[in-house]
């Protein structure tokens, strides 16, 4: 495989990921916040795929479409570890706030608040076990292995063969 191919590979991995995240969404499975910052590196990876397709497989944008998939697995990866109670999340979305002791009397009464979180600590669906967030981990780490191989790819001597 050339290294365009592999690149255009990756960035389509990092494609199908998405959509399948938004079927899951249209499904009903809301996105937390951790989720919603898991898409954005994929988003970029698909960008960069654009990018190598247009201009060309040029080594410098096979290791940005690696750091994406590095970036995304290391956001799933601290997601995973939130789900699981290995260390707290962000207080935003997490059962880690502040509790009802820290608010006053109108934020208690207050309808302005949000009513819709969705909490990064709560696993929404599971497949084998394993949250959401750690399949985007895993299938991540193997976009961030194709981007890898298209950096080892030397397109001049597979023409030459």
């Amino acid at each position: 495989m050339t290294r365009r191919n592999l690149m255009l590979l990756a960035a389509a991995g990092s494609l199908a990921l998405l959509i399948g995240a938004y079927i899951f969404q249209a499904l009903g499975y809301a996105p937390c916040k951790l989720c919603l910052w898991q898409r954005w590196p994929h988003w970029m990876g698909v960008g960069v795929g654009v990018v190598a397709l247009i201009v060309g497989p040029y080594l410098l944008l096979a290791l940005l479409g690696a750091l994406t998939a590095l970036t995304t697995a290391g956001i799933g990866a601290y997601h995973t570890g939130v789900e699981r109670g290995w260390w707290e999340g962000p207080t935003s979305c997490s059962g880690t706030g502040p509790g009802l002791g820290g608010m006053s009397g109108a934020d208690l009464l207050s309808l302005d608040a949000p009513v819709d979180i969705v909490m990064c600590d709560e696993v929404a669906w599971a497949f084998l076990g394993v949250s959401m967030a750690s399949w985007n981990v895993v299938a991540s780490l193997v976009i961030a292995l194709i981007w890898f191989k298209a950096m080892t790819r030397d397109d001049d001597a597979v023409a030459g063969a």
